[in-house]
């Protein structure tokens, strides 16, 4: 069956629309990156050299045994490509007492666009994060400023600058911070940060309150640094074609191919706090790896990736699937487990001594 047309006698002419905001994602991440010619980047991270003591003594090889100097491969493939389509009949046009075409895109964009987008984003860091911690307290005011601590010293201890960074929060933070007196508030913050979602300002970072069909299900904060993550825009238009062959009208067309990642070298910049247990949230743990071995034992109904050449598994090309990573003595194993349903596990590393 068709969609509805109203065709009334008599209209108002100003159309009521629903409530929408802008983006809480746009112009808060990096867009560093191009995608321009390419579905795929790779990002390249150059690994540093340990330090040696100088041997003023030695006759050769005074800096000490040269060391080949390593990177690692991060692929970025874009991954959504979302579109719609929307037909303003003419007749239909002329017989209401409201104009369509001139209100129809930007009511596309506000209501169905920007929160699609904004959703993703928000799941996509939330799930690619360089570190996800879970809870089995529910947030309140006697332990939201502890929570948050604990972030603020995880990020401190990777060295993440304070400027940059920006924190989402749900409804129940922004509740519990108001309760504190450590939470620098709207009247306090200006006009212009209200007016791009910020309600408040905390350990020097923006704060900005998330709708709860935005963020992840039990997700209370996600903490990142605009360089941690990326958020390529390829195509982001939206157009009108004046009477197309075939309808007597306005036909209203948007395509969106867009995406969300972490970067590897830059992950811990990106830090979650997720409430757990029954009937919350699940955080896995990291697998178990057998140093005789190599073989590794995820929960049940995990699924394994893991590396043999030092790279995180999270994020590196190199990563395999699977839980036998072999038994060669001195090869460094990094593995985590993911599933559906559940936040990705921590990075196990362990030396194999088997072989």
């Amino acid at each position: 069956m068709g969609e509805t047309v109203n065709l009334g006698i008599k209209y108002a002419k100003k159309v009521d629309q629903a409530f929408t905001m802008q983006s809480l994602i746009k112009g808060r991440l990096s867009n560093e990156y191009d995608f321009v010619g390419a579905r795929t980047v790779r990002v390249h991270t150059i690994k540093p050299v340990p330090l040696n003591d100088y041997d003023r003594s030695a006759s050769a090889n005074r800096y000490g045994t040269p060391t080949e100097v390593g990177d690692e491969v991060e692929e970025l493939y874009l991954s959504k490509d979302k579109s719609f389509s929307g037909v303003i009949d003419k007749g239909n046009n002329l017989d209401q007492s409201i104009n369509k075409a001139g209100k129809f895109m930007g009511v596309q964009m506000n209501e169905e666009v920007i929160p699609a987008y904004d959703r993703y984003c928000f799941d996509a860091l939330a799930h690619r994060a360089g570190m996800i911690v879970g809870n089995s307290a529910a947030i309140s005011a006697s332990n939201v400023i502890a929570r948050i601590s604990a972030g603020r010293k995880y990020l401190l201890d990777h060295r993440i600058p304070v400027k940059g960074r920006t924190m989402w929060v749900s409804t129940e933070v922004f509740n519990a911070l108001i309760e504190t007196d450590q939470f620098k508030n709207l009247d306090k913050i200006g006009s212009k940060a209200i007016a791009q979602g910020q309600v408040g300002e905390l350990f020097g970072s923006p704060v900005v309150e998330a709708p709860a069909d935005l963020l992840p299900a039990n997700v209370n904060f996600i903490w990142a640094h605009k360089r941690a993550a990326t958020a390529p825009e390829k195509i982001w238009d939206n157009k009108v074609h004046i009477d197309p062959p075939g309808i007597s009208g306005n036909l209203c067309e948007g395509r969106f191919y867009f995406d969300l990642f972490v970067l590897a070298a830059k992950a811990d910049g990106v830090y979650v706090d997720v409430t757990t247990g029954s009937g919350k949230g699940e955080v896995l743990a990291a697998p178990s790896i057998a140093a005789a071995t190599g073989v590794i034992t995820p929960t049940g109904g995990a699924t394994v990736k893991f590396t043999t050449d030092g790279s995180d598994p999270r994020y590196s090309i190199t990563a395999q699937v699977g839980t036998n990573a072999g038994a060669v003595a001195g090869t460094i194993v990094k593995a985590y487990q993911y599933k559906a349903g559940a936040f990705p596990s921590p990075v196990a590393t362990v030396e194999i001594t088997g072989g």
